[in-house]
């Protein structure tokens, strides 16, 4: 073939679709409906029975709307169960909107630390560039909660409920973004007009009084202290006076976060298997906990969500939800779209490849509430508790199967209990640093 596409080359091309007569019928079929509809296997779809040999009863299914805050919903899902347990309640929320708020506020910060960090880079530079990008945006880690929790607490969702501003983030980011842009590009000016650390440092206090304003006029004040009345499953009246939020968290959630990690499975020869990574310029809260992740075998990360689920604690995990999965259903599973065969092409790319080539990555996180094991006791598909609302999926959950978990989940968060002594040790190791732009940098939305 010659550099450039010549006309000899289209009626090659032409003659071999033609060649094929189904290939007609396909393109009706794609033309009306679309690929992946079209592609649906409807035998496989009827595997995904709702009922699972393991399965943990969790909370009323969430709704994120129009914001990318799926690690905050996740997060909060999987703690607000120890609020309902203690105290005996059907359901509760606790605050996203009292998460996005200091999220938001530390994330400002944060950006213009790096700013700071980075005076004597070039403007154009890869790195500026890349911190210039996203400086406060929706998506969020495991870790970035932790910094979160342990800093201001938790609240329940009817003392800060949520605002048009949480419920669409877009607006609110974009003023707040513009404003930090402006903060960036005023720091980096005097700089160059030799002004001290400390002068800027000065002048960065007053930028974050700004972006506090916004957030108290987008989300509310959130409360230094509240009181909270609940009714229990026996119809009990109950009340929680005059706490604050972090007193909230460890009263009635009480959870040790820095007893769980985050387990990773991106496997490739960038990011090899047992070791520890860490990514440069990730993080929401300046001087908080480093995001960690250590990197096992998918088998192996199959074993601990398992373990932990048997022992009836859920699991927060980040995956890739838009592959080769269904809205309207909430199946998650690449043997039920035939899209192979549909197009006739064949796609070869394994884990590793298809995050190093941009094809995969993690772009959502949600809840394992349970899995169903066979009978030779392995699993064969998962329970997913998602944060998109009832009416997506079925009736707010996924059915994930045990392939699809294989390629597109990257990450679960795991109690430190259910290691074994050589995975702790790698604990201790000094973490690989990845770049700022690395895929495993990728914030969950």
């Amino acid at each position: 073939m010659s550099i450039s596409i010549d006309h000899d080359d289209i009626i090659r091309y032409q003659a071999s679709y033609d060649s094929d007569p189904v290939n007609a019928i396909k393109s009706d079929a794609i033309t009306r409906n679309g690929i992946t509809a079209s592609a649906l296997n409807r035998d496989q779809i009827k595997r995904f029975v709702d009922a699972y040999s393991i399965d943990v009863e969790s909370g009323d299914i969430t709704n994120q709307k129009r914001s990318g805050r799926c690690w905050m919903f996740a997060a909060m899902n999987v703690l607000r169960l120890e609020v309902m347990k203690k105290l005996n309640i059907k359901n509760m929320e606790l605050s996203q909107s009292y998460t996005l708020f200091w999220d938001k506020l530390e994330k400002s910060n944060f950006f213009l630390e790096n700013i700071l960090k980075t005076l004597d880079e070039e403007d154009g530079s890869r790195l500026v560039d890349f911190l210039l990008t996203s400086p406060i945006g929706d998506g969020g880690q495991w870790t970035m909660i932790v910094n979160l929790v342990n800093k201001y607490g938790v609240c329940p969702k009817d003392v800060y409920p949520e605002s048009a501003c949480s419920s669409n983030t877009m607006e609110m980011d974009k003023f707040i973004t513009l404003k930090l842009r402006e903060d960036a590009c005023t720091l980096r000016k005097l700089h160059r007009e030799n002004k001290t650390l400390d002068e800027l440092r000065k002048l960065k206090d007053g930028m974050l009084q700004e972006i506090y304003r916004i957030l108290c006029l987008s989300l509310g004040v959130p409360p230094t202290k509240f009181t909270w009345e609940y009714v229990d499953k026996d119809g009990k009246y109950g009340v929680v006076r005059d706490i604050t939020p972090h007193k909230f968290f460890e009263d009635y959630v009480g959870k040790k976060l820095d007893e769980y990690v985050s387990i990773l499975n991106c496997p490739s020869p960038r990011r090899p298997l047992n070791k520890v990574f860490t990514v440069k310029f990730l993080n929401n809260v300046e001087g908080g906990e480093p995001v960690l992740y250590l990197n096992l075998p998918i088998e192996r990360v199959k074993e601990l969500c398992i373990n932990q689920l048997k022992d009836n604690e859920v699991v927060w995990f980040g995956s890739d939800v838009g592959q080769f999965s269904t809205r309207d259903s909430g199946i998650m599973a690449t043997e039920a779209f035939d899209v192979d065969k549909l197009l006739g092409v064949k796609f070869g790319m394994d884990k590793g490849e298809r995050v190093d080539y941009g094809e995969s990555l993690m772009t959502h996180a949600m809840v394992l509430t349970g899995v169903n094991l066979n009978a030779q006791g392995n699993p064969d598909r998962w329970k997913v508790e998602n944060s998109w609302g009832p009416d997506v999926g079925y009736k707010g959950y996924f059915a994930m199967s045990d392939a699809w978990f294989s390629e597109f989940t990257y990450q679960a968060v795991i109690n430190k209990k259910y290691l074994n002594k050589a995975e702790l040790a790698l604990l201790d190791e000094s973490p690989i640093e990845l770049e700022p732009w690395d895929p495993m940098g990728s914030l969950a939305l």
